[in-house]
């Protein structure tokens, strides 16, 4: 399934996954049938890998989104969405997660006026992130920031593109994901 890891390479036909819909290998259009756990097991995998999440951080914002009130899913989604990596990627700021937690890692990103390195952080509403004066003239920057229009920016998010600022203006839904991502099945994985 196309994850969209590689940033703008995910969105033309360079992708590998459209190149080559199955694993690689010798026996990667075998057997594809998968047991339930399986199933549930791959799809944590998935959504593990998208917001680049280790196991024991999983654990824990699984933990926390289970004593959370609500639908125990969707809350851990929001707070993957609210993680200031994913927040970079989703304002056009980076091109993929990954780029987002190396652009937050080397000190370029900045939350209401003081810099984070942070990757982790979970953001507020009212939350104002903003890119060093500085760091405004890379070059992969402005790349991202014109191709945030093919990608869109979601409605919690305000972005002002000419200062490189975006503002949390409310907590992230479920229904502004527009990835197929079954919570149910880590639900139902992590309460065997």
């Amino acid at each position: 399934m196309k994850l969209f890891l590689k940033a703008e390479r995910c969105y033309t036909d360079r992708c590998a996954i459209e190149r080559r819909a199955y694993p690689p290998g010798q026996h990667g259009q075998g057997r594809t049938k998968f047991s339930e756990y399986g199933t549930q097991l791959r799809e944590k995998q998935k959504v593990r890998r998208m917001y680049g999440v280790l196991e024991k951080q999983f654990e824990e914002y699984f933990n926390h989104a289970d004593r959370m009130k609500g639908i125990t899913g969707e809350n851990l989604l929001m707070l993957l969405e609210r993680r200031l990596d994913n927040a970079v990627y989703r304002s056009g700021f980076s091109g993929s997660r990954s780029e987002g937690r190396q652009f937050v890692r080397h000190g370029h990103v900045l939350i209401n006026g003081r810099k984070c390195t942070i990757p982790s952080r979970m953001l507020k509403v009212g939350d104002v992130i903003s890119v060093r004066e500085k760091s405004r003239k890379i070059g992969r920057l402005a790349a991202s920031l014109e191709a945030v229009e093919r990608r869109g920016v979601p409605s919690w998010l305000e972005l002002e593109k000419d200062q490189a600022r975006a503002t949390v203006k409310s907590l992230p839904g479920r229904e502004e994901l527009t990835l197929p991502i079954q919570e149910q099945l880590i639900v139902e994985l992590y309460s065997r």
